[in-house]
């Protein structure tokens, strides 16, 4: 029998198996990325335990970074993976010199001032172009050491977006090792949260931030740190964990604040609103997900989240779509987000999989085919 019969044939359990050794990965390393045991995985794989549930088989999917599809259904193309964009080897050269010494000495106010421009240009998800760059800005941001946090903190952001998590948990370490004081280190934990979750470490992301909300004095900062900790919580399954920090992020939100956000944090209601989303997604409930969607979408402070929140929050919407099996809906996620920040869809790889994932469920609506085609897919 041929390979390709054989891969067709092939059950769910060990076509997990086959791309888990593709990516070097042991049964322990992929069982702590999804917070399971080593037994569990064991399992999945032998056939003892079946895969029946979508949501699981999407974790696994992120994790071995495969179209879901490819698990599923046998004879489906193969992995959509973003082409690279320039710059992330660049970036990754960055970190990995950053004990050298600048290579010229640039005012502190000329630093902040392209900090402050690598911020406007990740909220409107340029990417590429921030990508390009990062490494001078790291660089010169050494010759200033109370910069270096922020500087570390976008470039974990973006890296967090291209599927780069490894390399985002190095940069938001080193932010957190050049904080200087408590607001500055829970700031830079946001970030190490985000990239621990990125990495599938959803227990020491919950743990990392719930101790650093602690000791955050900035009320914007803590809030945050609470919702990066409910998402976490969500991870791991603890419904009770996770409702209990949202609601707490939801009393710091309804505080008045001023419109100064030094961190970056957009936090506010709307935003413990999407957070409130996603943390239903992850545990299970597309209904309530879709419900706390709608209403984010409708409230007047949706609007002025940056152009980046909006989209990648539209992203996910559309995952919550397909999941419900509203693969219209999911198209027009997809494409309002197109509309808003383009670098959303064009450049980060869980985009281009649901857009792969929807033309393969049959003929795609005239938005998402013209997206397709932008990023370059097509149906087989």
């Amino acid at each position: 029998m041929s390979r390709p019969a054989l891969e067709r044939d092939e059950p769910v359990g060990r076509r997990v198996a086959r791309w888990r050794v593709r990516r070097r990965m042991t049964q322990q390393m992929l069982a702590d990325r999804l917070g399971k045991s080593k037994s569990w995985v064991d399992k999945v794989e032998r056939g003892v335990r079946r895969l029946d549930r979508y949501p699981v088989v999407r974790e696994i999917a992120e994790v071995l970074r495969v179209d879901p599809a490819v698990l599923l259904e046998p004879g489906q193309p193969s992995p959509v993976v973003a082409k690279g964009l320039d710059g992330v080897d660049g970036v990754r050269g960055a970190l990995a010199h950053y004990h050298q010494r600048p290579a010229r000495a640039v005012a502190a106010d000329e630093v902040r001032r392209h900090i402050a421009h690598a911020w406007l240009t990740y909220e409107h998800a340029h990417y590429a172009q921030l990508l390009r760059a990062l490494p001078a800005l790291l660089d010169a941001a050494h010759a200033t050491p109370a910069l270096l946090v922020p500087a570390y903190r976008v470039t974990a952001g973006v890296l967090v977006k291209l599927d780069e998590p490894d390399l985002a948990w190095l940069a938001a370490d080193r932010a957190v090792a050049a904080a200087g004081d408590p607001v500055h280190a829970g700031a830079a934990t946001v970030s190490v949260a985000q990239a621990l979750r990125a990495l599938g470490r959803d227990r020491l992301a919950l743990t990392a931030a719930v101790a650093a909300a602690g000791t955050a004095a900035d009320v914007r900062v803590r809030g945050t740190l609470l919702l990066q900790a409910a998402m976490a919580a969500a991870g791991c399954g603890d419904h009770r964990c996770a409702g209990d920090l949202l609601d707490h992020a939801a009393a710091l939100a309804d505080r008045r604040m001023g419109s100064d956000d030094p961190h970056h944090t957009a936090f506010g209601p709307v935003v413990v609103l999407l957070a409130r989303f996603l943390a239903a997604l992850r545990l299970g409930d597309t209904d309530l997900a879709l419900r706390h969607h709608r209403t984010a979408v409708r409230r007047d402070d949706w609007s002025l989240l940056p152009a980046e929140r909006r989209a990648a929050h539209l992203v996910d919407a559309a995952r919550a779509h397909l999941d419900s099996g509203d693969v219209a809906g999911a198209g027009r996620a997809l494409a309002d987000a197109h509309v808003i920040a383009p670098g959303e869809i064009r450049c980060r790889p869980a985009a281009r999989t649901l857009i792969a994932e929807i033309a393969h469920r049959g003929p795609a609506a005239a938005g998402v085919a013209r997206l397709a085609d932008l990023i370059g897919l097509s149906r087989a």
